[in-house]
């Protein structure tokens, strides 16, 4: 055999046919990630500048609110249900990714409309739903078989999140993480997500999008004293509470909303959060630049409780009501401005600022059900001092909440059998159940086919 240089080996190694074409799409995946994302969150701003609550006084923006739902009630009227984080979590699981962009037709404009008029609800879900039907998409093109499909797919779910959070090793985790209930289980997609992220976040900033750091900027702790271990365990079962709420809350006002007619229910969530502004501006936005402002300035305590209930409200009555976008940043929020009401009352020396980390990512663990990935992207914002009390945060967190989930599709791990015939889920000790394939294609066909809010 003749002497290969280091050189040659590692073009072989990268470049073989098995490699060579996962490794290609996972980097073509984060790429267009990156530019979707980009054009997204331009798209976004220039939106926001015209239709925002900033732009307008209460009044006007009240009928624009009502309005924006009006054009969300059409948009789903001619283009069909929008594509959403549940389904795409039922699409990994089952086939690997979605099969279909049309999904995307309606949720694009509607998440876009919504997001920069002031809806309460984030971008977050929007933007990774599509990433990830693309990133499935591209996979598809490239004709892989489902397993790969299923790595492109979160890769792409990846791409979409650091866009967003500017974090790309917590954006890679968080994506393998809201696919399941207790940890990442997918863990062959790790690596993939890892380069998919850096890539997306590597083009979004070049296209400006977004800065070369997180999307907020805490003061960061140099060091913890025992104080704030203490205080993390009381931030994760705050969270808890604060998860159970807003999951119940949302579940009961799904009902109540039920008695509504499908087409009315976006024009009646901007009606509400239109009013709601009149009580406090806190009601409007998802609290992404809200948490900006807060971090630089001293407001009053119950300012600070009263921006986190109406926030906890006007997302669930925005869940309900249709309107389209992702509750992790107002989570983020709700969890942050508890945690600034305490600004200099914590005893024993405990830090504020790790009380408000632990919070932020307690109150979206119990409902999302990523401890590493939330511990990961509010650590890369407020340093990484804050690291092992936001974990506990996490922990605690989502130990409490294990038997609440909002995101129904979220599932254990789905394994081929030996001789491919039988399709089941790996730990049936901790779901109570084995889901066969045909259990599993049924629970995607009904949430395909399930009424929209």
């Amino acid at each position: 055999m003749p002497n290969r240089s280091w050189h040659d080996v590692f073009v072989l190694r990268l470049f073989r046919p098995a490699s060579r074409n996962l490794l290609g799409i996972v980097v073509a995946c984060g790429l267009l990630g990156g530019v979707v994302g980009a054009a997204y969150l331009l798209t976004l701003r220039a939106l926001t500048e015209v239709l925002g609550p900033d732009a307008w006084d209460l009044w006007p923006h009240l009928g624009i609110l009502v309005g924006v739902g009006v054009a969300i009630a059409v948009l789903v009227k001619i283009f069909g249900a929008p594509a959403d984080v549940e389904l795409l979590v039922d699409n990994i699981h089952v086939l690997g990714g979605p099969d279909e962009v049309k999904g995307l037709r309606a949720l694009i404009p509607a998440s876009l409309l919504g997001v920069a008029v002031g809806g309460p609800l984030g971008p977050e879900a929007p933007l990774v739903t599509t990433t990830g039907v693309l990133g499935s998409m591209l996979a598809r093109r490239a004709d892989l078989d489902r397993d790969r499909l299923r790595i492109v797919t979160i890769t792409g779910m990846a791409a979409g999140f650091t866009v967003l959070f500017g974090a790309p090793l917590g954006s890679a985790v968080f994506a393998l993480e809201i696919l399941h209930r207790r940890g990442m289980e997918y863990y062959e997609a790790l690596m993939p997500s890892v380069i998919g992220a850096l890539m997306g976040y590597g083009v979004a900033a070049a296209a400006g999008a977004v800065g070369l750091e997180p999307i907020w900027r805490f003061p960061h702790l140099v060091s913890l004293v025992p104080a704030d271990l203490g205080f993390a365990v009381v931030a994760g079962v705050v969270g808890a509470v604060i998860a159970a709420a807003f999951t119940y809350m949302t579940l009961a006002l799904r009902r109540l909303v039920g008695l509504v007619p499908h087409e009315a229910r976006p024009a009646l969530g901007g009606l509400i959060f239109g009013l709601a502004a009149f009580a406090t501006p806190y009601a409007l936005t998802n609290g992404e630049l809200q948490i900006n402002h807060l971090t630089e300035t001293k407001v009053a305590v119950g300012v600070l409780l009263g921006a986190a209930a109406a926030k906890l409200v006007t997302t669930a009555v925005a869940v309900v009501c249709g309107w389209r976008g992702g509750f992790i940043i107002p989570l983020f929020f709700i969890g942050f401005a508890l945690g600034r009401a305490t600004d200099g009352l914590l005893p024993g020396g405990a830090h504020s600022w790790a009380l408000v980390a632990g919070l932020m990512v307690a109150c979206n663990v119990g409902v999302t059900k990523t401890p590493l990935g939330s511990a990961l992207v509010v650590s890369e914002m407020a340093g990484f001092a804050v690291l092992p009390t936001t974990l506990i945060a996490a922990m605690v967190s989502l130990v409490l909440t294990s038997d609440i989930g909002l995101i129904d599709s979220q599932r254990r791990r789905l394994a081929i059998g030996e001789e491919g015939t039988e399709l089941g889920e790996v730990d049936e000790d901790l779901t109570g159940g084995v889901l066969d394939i045909e259990e599993a294609v049924v629970s995607l066909e009904q949430n395909r086919a399930r009424p929209q809010p």
